[in-house]
C-alpha cells in the first residue's frame, strides 16, 4: 500500500494559517459587472478581503456576542471589523467598533466559521463550527476543503451563552490544548467539574462502578485510500463523536432493569422524552454541546407494583408508565422549551452526521469547466463594453488569451458568497442575518456550505518514460466531488419525483478530476456527470419493504409534460447536450412510472436530448454486474461526441459537450454503479490522452483507490437521502458481487424501511426549516398530523385556493356587487352543525350585501352548491376554540384551532342553489361533464316539503336546509392552519405566499381578522349592535374528548408508536 502514495502531502496546522486565506485567482478575473440579481442595497463594490475568515474570536459581554477573526499569533488586527449579534430572539447583527467597549478578547473562544441563525420559541441560537475535518487540498495547497464535524449552537441568552462558551473553551482546552482561550483558574476549574461528573457516570445506583461501552459508529464514510502522503490514522480521538452519544444518560434510584423498561417505554411511546438527567453532565461531543434539560422524575416508578396490579388491563399499565416517565408538558411554554431543544439537535444532527463541506479560499460549488466559461463570458462582455467605448478604466479586465490559470475563480473580489452556485448552498437561510447586514465587513462572516461528498486520492500508474520523465511510474491525483442540491432537498421517501418549479428530488453533480504529469507537462482533467430522481409527479409510501412507485392521480398529462418539459430545458442549458440513462425496472413495481418517463420523453422529442432505457435489474440478472460493459460499448459514440475538459500546459485543450443524467429509482444504488462505470471509462479515455493506459489484467492499485472512492461517494450520497450506505456498495468498493453483500443488503434495505417509516418526518421538517422553506409552523403540524407537508405542495394548495376564490367570485356573484373579501375554511359538509361526520374546504364569500357560503369541488374546479345570505339577515358571530380532536397537543392548542358560527334569519331573501346535470342523479361528483356548457343553477325552495325520490340537486340542497321550527340557521367555520410556506426568487432570495390573512400568526388571530371583517359589512348596511359578536367555544376541549370514540384513541395510538418510535 505504501507504492499508492508517491507525492508527499504537507499539512497545515491550523494555527500555522493566517486568518485570511490567499486569493489564488488574479486580479485580471475580477468582474465588477457580475450580474447577482441582487436589489440594488444589496450590491456592494468588491471587497478587499472576499474570502471568509478561517478563525472567528467569540465573546460574551453584558451587550451581546462580539465577534472578531483571528489574527496571527493571536493579537487584535486594528483594521479587522468586530461585529456585535445582540441578546434576544432575532438578535440584530450589526458592525461594532473595537473603540466603543474594551473586551476581554483572552476569554473569547476560537471557532472555524458561522453556520448562521435560528430563531425558534423562546430563543435565537447562534450556530458555529466548532471543529473541523481536513479532507485534503484541491490541486493546490491554499485550496484547503474541510468537512463539518462539531457544530455548537450559542443561546443568545447571555447566561445561557456564556455556560456554553465555557464548555466550548474547556473542551478545546482539552483536546486542542490551547489553554490561553480561558483564563488558568477558569480552566482549571472546568476541568475538574468535568472529571468529577465523569467519576459520578462510572458509579452504579449499588455503588459499584459500571462498565462503560463504546459503540461502533456505523455513519463514517470508509475511505480505503488516505490522501497523498498520509497514511491511516487508526486512532480513536480522530474520529467524530457518535451523534448517538448525544443524549445525556439518565440515573435513577431504582434497578437497572426497571430503569431500561421505562426508558425503552417512554422512548417508544412518547416524543416528549422528559426522563430524568444527571446535573452537570460533561458534553462529550461538539454536536451535543447544547443545553440539557434538569428535569426529573418527581417519584421513581414502582414497576413491580404497577405491573402486579389486576385492577389496570395491559394497556393502562403501559399508559400509566408513560405518563409517569415521560409527561406530555403542562403548558404551552414548557411544550415550546422542549421541541425547541428537539429541533436544535436535529439541525445539529444534520450537519455533523457527514456530508457537508466548505472551503474558505475558493468556490467548491462550481465545476472546472464551469468556472472557466464564467470566465470567458466576463471578458467576452469586457471586450464588447470596450468596443462600445462603455468601458470603465477600473473595471478593465485581461483580454482573451490562450493561456489559462487552471484554479482562476471568476469574479474573484466579490465575496465568496455572491460566487456560489446558489443550488448547492445549504445554509443561504441560516446566514441570511449577515447577509442582510448589507455591510462589506459581514461579508467574511458568510461561509457557504457543501451538502455531497469531497474525497481526493492518488494512486500510481506504469509508465514508459519519455523526454526527462524519471522512473516507470507516474503519480496520478484523483479526486471526486458531488454536490446534492437544496431544491426539493429531503429523505427518501418525503420527496419523491419533481415540484412545479422543475425541481427534481437527489439531485447530485458529480465531478471527476484528475491530474498527471506528463513530459513535463502538468495535465488536469474533468468530467461532470448528474443524477436526480425521475421527472414526473410520483411519489412511493415507505410502509414497506418494497413499495410501489405511483403517478400522482392528482396531476394531470399536461403538467407532467410541462413539469418535465421545463426541467429537461434547465438541464440543457446548463449542462449541454442530455443523455438521459433510465435504469429503472420497465416491468413490475416500477413500470409504470419508467414507461411513462419514456414516454413522455419521445412526445417532447427534444432536439438535444436523448434516452436510452436500461433495466439494470434485468441485464445484471444473476448479480453479473460486469454486463454493464454492453451498456457503454452502446454508448461509445456518446462518450465520443461529449468528451471531457482538459487542460495541459495552461492550455484548454477539450472542453466537455454534453452530460450524462442517470436514475433509477431512488438515485442512489444502481445509479453509482452506472457512474462508476462511466467514470472509470472516461478515466481510461483521459489516462490514454497523456499515453498511460492500464494494459495489466490484475487488479491494481489504480482499481483499488478508484473502486474505494466511488463506494464512497454512493454511501455519503445514500446516508443523505435514505439513511443507509449504498445497497451496491460492495461491487463499486471490490469489482464484483457475491453473497455476503447481497445479505448486506438485505441488512441495509430493513434499515432503510425502519428510518423512513419511523423517523425521517420530523428530520424532514427539520430540514425544511433549516433551508428556509418553512417556519415554525412545521414542527406543530409534526405533533399534529405526525408528519410535514412538502412547502412546494403548500405553495401550490395556496395558488389553487386562490384560483378556487376566482372561480366562485365568477360563477356566484352578481354582476355589480362589490366584493369585499374571500376566503377558504374548514367546515363541516352539511350546514346547521358543528361537528359533522363529514368535512370539506368551503369558500366563502363577503361581499357588501351578502355572505356566500360555496360547497367547491376542488378536483372538477366547480361550484357544487352555494347558499347566499343577506347581511341584514346575520343574527350575530360567535368565535373561539374549535377542537376536533384532542389526541395531540397541538390539535388542542386553542390558539391554534379556532373557529366561528354564524346565525342568520331564515327569510325568503336567503337563496340556495347547487349545480346540477339532466343526466345525472347520484352524488358521484368525481367524473367531469361532457360539456362545461351542460351546467346549470337552478333554485330550490328552502321550504318545499320532501319527496320520496329526489334528484342531485334536491338531494345538495337538503344539506343546506334549515331544521324544521327553527327561525334561525348557522353555519360553522374553523380557520385553515396557519401555515405559511417559503419559495425562492430567482435572485436566490426569499418570499412568502401572502393573502389577506398572511400577517396572522395563529388561527385565532386569523378567526379575528375575519369576524371584524364581516361584523364592519354588517355595520356598514345598518346592521350592529352590541352583542354581535360574542366570544365562546364553538367546539370546547371537554366535548372534543366525550366525542372521541376508544377506537380513534387506539388507532391514533398505534400511529403514534409507529411514527415516534425510533
Amino acid at each position: 500500500m505504501k507504492r499508492l502514495f508517491s507525492k508527499t502531502f504537507k499539512g497545515l496546522a491550523p494555527e500555522s494559517k493566517s486568518a485570511q486565506p490567499a486569493v489564488t485567482s488574479p486580479a485580471t478575473t475580477e468582474s465588477p459587472g457580475h450580474h447577482t440579481g441582487l436589489q440594488p442595497k444589496d450590491t456592494l463594490p468588491p471587497v478587499p478581503h472576499p474570502c471568509p475568515y478561517e478563525h472567528i474570536l467569540v465573546l460574551a459581554t453584558p451587550e451581546g456576542l462580539l465577534l472578531r477573526p483571528r489574527s496571527s499569533g493571536n493579537v487584535q488586527d486594528p483594521s479587522a471589523s468586530q461585529v456585535k449579534v445582540e441578546w434576544g430572539k432575532g438578535g440584530k447583527v450589526e458592525t461594532h467598533s473595537s473603540k466603543d467597549a474594551e473586551a476581554k478578547w483572552e476569554d473569547s473562544v476560537v471557532v472555524y466559521g458561522i453556520l448562521g441563525f435560528l430563531e425558534l420559541y423562546t430563543a435565537s441560537y447562534l450556530l458555529v463550527i466548532s471543529s473541523r475535518n481536513e479532507i485534503g487540498n484541491f490541486l493546490d495547497p491554499r485550496h484547503t476543503v474541510y468537512s463539518v464535524k462539531g457544530v455548537t449552537a450559542i443561546p443568545l441568552v447571555e447566561e445561557r451563552a456564556r455556560t456554553v462558551l465555557t464548555a466550548l473553551a474547556s473542551r478545546n482546552s482539552n483536546i486542542d490544548k490551547r489553554a490561553s482561550l480561558l483564563p488558568t483558574e477558569v480552566v482549571q476549574e472546568a476541568h475538574a467539574a468535568e472529571q468529577r461528573s465523569a467519576e459520578i457516570d462510572d458509579i452504579a445506583a449499588d455503588g459499584s462502578r459500571s462498565p462503560r461501552v463504546k459503540f461502533a459508529e456505523q455513519d463514517q464514510v470508509k475511505v480505503v485510500s488516505p490522501l497523498p502522503g498520509q497514511t491511516f490514522d487508526t486512532s480513536e480521538d480522530s474520529r467524530p463523536s457518535s451523534p448517538a452519544s448525544t443524549s445525556s444518560t439518565p440515573s435513577s434510584v431504582v434497578s437497572t432493569n426497571t430503569d431500561n423498561v421505562v426508558k425503552t417505554l417512554a422512548d417508544r411511546l412518547s416524543f416528549w422524552t422528559r426522563l430524568s438527567k444527571r446535573q452537570g453532565q460533561a458534553a462529550s461531543a461538539d454536536h451535543s454541546l447544547v443545553e440539557q434539560s434538569d428535569q426529573s422524575l418527581d417519584d421513581p416508578l414502582d414497576l413491580e407494583a404497577l405491573t402486579k396490579d389486576e385492577t389496570k388491563d395491559r394497556e393502562e399499565v403501559i399508559e400509566s408508565i408513560v405518563a409517569s416517565a415521560a409527561p406530555p408538558p403542562r403548558t404551552v411554554e414548557e411544550r415550546h422549551s422542549e421541541l425547541e431543544e428537539k429541533i436544535v439537535r436535529e439541525c445539529i444532527r444534520e450537519f455533523t452526521r457527514g456530508g457537508m463541506y466548505f472551503s474558505y479560499a475558493f468556490d467548491i460549488t462550481r465545476s472546472l469547466q464551469h468556472k472557466h466559461e464564467m470566465i470567458e463570458k466576463n471578458k467576452a462582455q469586457n471586450a464588447l463594453l470596450e468596443q462600445l467605448n462603455a468601458l470603465d478604466d477600473n473595471n478593465r479586465l485581461s483580454p482573451p488569451s490562450e493561456t489559462v490559470e487552471v484554479l482562476a475563480e471568476p469574479s474573484a473580489a466579490l465575496p465568496l458568497w455572491r460566487r456560489v452556485d446558489r443550488r448547492f448552498w445549504w445554509n443561504e437561510w441560516l446566514t441570511k442575518p449577515l447577509i442582510d447586514g448589507g455591510c462589506a465587513q459581514l461579508h467574511p462572516y458568510v461561509l457557504p456550505i457543501v451538502q455531497g461528498f469531497y474525497q481526493i486520492s492518488s494512486f500510481p500508474i506504469v509508465r514508459d518514460p519519455v523526454a526527462q520523465e524519471q522512473g516507470t511510474t507516474a503519480s496520478v491525483e484523483y479526486i471526486i466531488i458531488s454536490r446534492r442540491s437544496r431544491d426539493r432537498a429531503g429523505l427518501r421517501y418525503q420527496r419523491r419525483g419533481i415540484d412545479d418549479d422543475a425541481n427534481v428530488a437527489n439531485f447530485v453533480e458529480t465531478e471527476t478530476v484528475m491530474r498527471v504529469e506528463r513530459e513535463g507537462f502538468t495535465n488536469v482533467f474533468s468530467h461532470v456527470q448528474i443524477r436526480g430522481s425521475i421527472p414526473l409527479f410520483w411519489n412511493q409510501q415507505g410502509m414497506a419493504l418494497k413499495p410501489a412507485p405511483q403517478l400522482n392521480p392528482e396531476r394531470t398529462h399536461d403538467q407532467n409534460l410541462r413539469a418535465i418539459q421545463q426541467h429537461l430545458g434547465k438541464i440543457t442549458t446548463a449542462y449541454g447536450p442530455l443523455t438521459i440513462v433510465n435504469l429503472a425496472e420497465q416491468h413490475g413495481k416500477e413500470g409504470q412510472v419508467t414507461t411513462a418517463y419514456g414516454d413522455y420523453v419521445k412526445e417532447l422529442a427534444p432536439a438535444d436530448v436523448k434516452y436510452l432505457a436500461y433495466d439494470f435489474h434485468a441485464e445484471t440478472k444473476g448479480m453479473k454486474y460486469e454486463n454493464i460493459s454492453k451498456l457503454i460499448e452502446e454508448l461509445e459514440r456518446t462518450f465520443e461526441s461529449q468528451g471531457y475538459f482538459w487542460i495541459s500546459n495552461s492550455q484548454i485543450m477539450s472542453k466537455q459537450k454534453g452530460v450524462f443524467r442517470v436514475n433509477c429509482i431512488d438515485g442512489l444504488d444502481r445509479t453509482n454503479v452506472v457512474e462508476s462505470a462511466f467514470a472509470r471509462h472516461v478515466l481510461n479515455r483521459q489516462l490514454g490522452a497523456v499515453a498511460l493506459l492500464n494494459q495489466d489484467e490484475q487488479r491494481t492499485e489504480m482499481d483499488v483507490v478508484f473502486n474505494d472512492v466511488w463506494a464512497n461517494n454512493g454511501d455519503a450520497i445514500s446516508r443523505a437521502y435514505a439513511g443507509t450506505s449504498a445497497l451496491k456498495g460492495d461491487f463499486t468498493r471490490t469489482g464484483k458481487r457475491d453473497l455476503a453483500g447481497l445479505l448486506n443488503d438485505g441488512v441495509n434495505s430493513l434499515a432503510r424501511m425502519y428510518s423512513s417509516t419511523f423517523a425521517d418526518w420530523f428530520s424532514q421538517a427539520v430540514i425544511d426549516f433549516v433551508l428556509g422553506n418553512r417556519t415554525t409552523s412545521v414542527f406543530s403540524e409534526f405533533l399534529n398530523k405526525l408528519q410535514s407537508t412538502d412547502p412546494r405542495e403548500l405553495i401550490r394548495i395556496s395558488k389553487i385556493r386562490a384560483d378556487a376564490i376566482g372561480t366562485c367570485v365568477s360563477r356566484v356573484l352578481p354582476e355589480g356587487e362589490r366584493l369585499l373579501s374571500g376566503w377558504t375554511l374548514f367546515a363541516p359538509e352539511e350546514l346547521h352543525t358543528k361537528v359533522g361526520d363529514k368535512f370539506e374546504e368551503k369558500v366563502l364569500l363577503l361581499s357588501a350585501k351578502a355572505l356566500y357560503i360555496i360547497s367547491y369541488d376542488y378536483t372538477l374546479e366547480k361550484v357544487k352548491m352555494y347558499t347566499r345570505v343577506p347581511l341584514g339577515d346575520i343574527v350575530g358571530i360567535t368565535k373561539g376554540a374549535y377542537i376536533l380532536s384532542p389526541l395531540e397537543e397541538a390539535s388542542r392548542d386553542p390558539q391554534q384551532n379556532a373557529g366561528f358560527v354564524i346565525s342568520w334569519h331564515n327569510s325568503q331573501d336567503q337563496d340556495t342553489r347547487v349545480t346540477s346535470y339532466s343526466i345525472r342523479n347520484s352524488l358521484d361528483l368525481t367524473t367531469p361533464p361532457t360539456s362545461p356548457s351542460s351546467a346549470t343553477f337552478s333554485r330550490q325552495s328552502m321550504t318545499a316539503p320532501r319527496k320520496s325520490t329526489l334528484p342531485l340537486s334536491r338531494i345538495l340542497s337538503n344539506a343546506a336546509a334549515p331544521v324544521a321550527g327553527q327561525e334561525t340557521a348557522f353555519a360553522a367555520f374553523k380557520a385553515l392552519p396557519v401555515d405559511p410556506a417559503r419559495a425562492r426568487r430567482e435572485t436566490g432570495s426569499f418570499i412568502q405566499t401572502t393573502d389577506e390573512l398572511a400577517n396572522a400568526k395563529s388561527c385565532k388571530e386569523a378567526v379575528d381578522m375575519i369576524v371584524d371583517a364581516i361584523r364592519q359589512a354588517c355595520a356598514d348596511i345598518g346592521n350592529d349592535h352590541r352583542e354581535f359578536i360574542v366570544e365562546s367555544d364553538v367546539v370546547s376541549l371537554a366535548e372534543a374528548q366525550r366525542m372521541t370514540s376508544v377506537y380513534a384513541k387506539m388507532e391514533y395510538g398505534v400511529k403514534r408508536l409507529l411514527w415516534l418510535g425510533s
